[in-house]
């Protein structure tokens, strides 16, 4: 089975369904078990390439949202300065 990258815990790295079935593929005959290792490895190698984007995504979303709390938080500073500039001039 390909390692997984570095910062994936292996045990949580697949899904049970292919921890399943790499587990039937060891119990074939070696020439049916040659022909689905490099099938089932890949799919393996899709998983681990989703759930890195996945995270990506998911990471980027948050820093999405903080960015906006201090947008909004500058928004309403700046307003407060604009209306009580206002209340100076007029």
């Amino acid at each position: 089975m390909p390692e997984p990258p570095p910062n994936i815990d292996r045990r949580h790295s697949l899904p049970r369904e292919i921890l399943e079935l790499l587990e039937a593929i060891e119990r074939l005959p070696a020439e049916h078990r040659q022909a689905l290792e490099p099938v089932v490895h890949r799919v393996i190698e899709s998983s681990w390439r989703r759930r890195r984007v996945l995270t990506t995504i998911q990471e980027s979303i948050s820093q999405l949202r903080l960015d906006m709390k201090y947008l909004m938080f500058d928004l309403e500073a700046t307003r407060r300065e604009r209306d009580a500039l206002r209340e100076r001039l007029g």
